[in-house]
């Protein structure tokens, strides 16, 4: 599909690195294409996608996306190094900018098949995938990792992960500033329930200088961004980038860049849409990547409401939406303007 680029936005030379986590559910092509509106310099990731996926099912609907999408990194899922390469080739034939191999994801489901967190206990076999994977691309081969699992929870640990992979010529690590308890925590509560520890990130960095640092867990605003900006190399964004999408604008500040308004981002979605609807996606489908552009504004949870699960049903739904929410904060305007005269 090659709908028109956002022609307003130009990507800024020698930015900061600033990604949008790969999210299981979230991160698909619709999503990215929404949250490229907002930014031109951000880095999206894929959700992460197994070698098996790839190699042995479908693998244009797991690789396709829209040209606009750039840049992005496929994430891959995998722990058998010659799978991972062939996988890494495809990706970078495909047109894919960079290359991510998981070992963050504390899912019971990757854990069976070794992938994610669990291979934090074997940096040797982590180590040969990296290379394995460098050897078969021209383009970045990263890695994001947490700071430990279960009985590997010492700073010294991670830092023999991150040694024994650099070793392989690797530079750039997301690190994932939570450990994760693979037995006894949930997915969901692996997310939120170890305490977060940026310093030892912040120390990776300091005794690692030549490695790219970028840190993950929990970053939620510019001013936070820009405070972890002051320790390391970059920035990656969560769950927070797809509630409240508009942080992707705000953070177009850190190059200069004149934020987008919510109403011109979704009339650049409206042609998308119709795009996609036409190929049969449903509108459902679609509009649940967009239900917290109006995050913390007058009309924002009627927005929600009108545009989850069987309340949408066309495209007029959503131009209603865009009316309806357009009169709410016309109306918060007046109110505040008669109340300060």
């Amino acid at each position: 599909m090659n709908t028109a680029a956002p022609t307003e936005l130009t990507p800024v030379k020698n930015a900061p690195r600033i990604s949008v986590a790969p999210m299981m559910d979230w991160t698909t092509r619709d999503y990215r294409f929404f949250a490229r509106l907002f930014n031109p310099n951000v880095m999206l990731y894929t959700e992460m996608v197994t070698t098996g996926a790839i190699l042995f099912g479908d693998a244009a609907r797991h690789l396709d996306f829209n040209q606009q999408e750039h840049p992005i990194s496929l994430q891959l899922g995998g722990s058998n190094p010659k799978d991972l390469a062939s996988c890494s080739k495809m990706a970078q034939d495909w047109g894919y900018d960079e290359v991510n191999l998981n070992v963050g994801c504390p899912s019971d489901r990757v854990q069976n098949n070794k992938i994610g967190a669990c291979l934090m206990a074997e940096p040797d076999l982590v180590a040969e995938c990296i290379a394995t994977m460098q050897q078969a691309v021209s383009i970045p081969v990263t890695i994001k990792h947490r700071i430990g699992i279960d009985d590997m929870q010492s700073y010294e640990e991670m830092l023999h992960f991150v040694d024994t992979v650099a070793k392989t010529g690797c530079t750039h690590f997301v690190v994932h500033a939570r450990i994760a308890i693979l037995k006894g925590l949930s997915p969901k509560e692996n997310r939120d329930v170890p305490p977060l520890r940026y310093e030892d990130v912040y120390r990776l960095k300091i005794e690692r200088p030549h490695l790219t640092i970028e840190i993950n867990g929990g970053i939620k605003t510019l001013a936070e961004t820009q405070q972890h900006l002051q320790h390391v190399d970059g920035v990656m964004i969560g769950r927070e980038a797809y509630h409240n999408p508009y942080l992707l604008a705000e953070l177009g500040q850190l190059w200069g860049l004149e934020a987008p308004n919510r109403f011109e981002i979704m009339q650049q979605m409206l042609p998308y849409f119709e795009q996609r609807v036409a190929q049969g996606a449903p509108v459902s489908v679609l509009t649940r990547h967009i239900l917290g552009l109006f995050q913390n504004l007058p009309g924002a949870r009627k927005w929600r409401q009108s545009l989850s699960g069987g309340n949408v049903k066309s495209l007029s739904d959503v131009d209603a939406a865009i009316s309806n929410i357009q009169a709410a904060m016309q109306r918060t305007e007046d109110y505040l303007a008669e109340h300060q005269e």
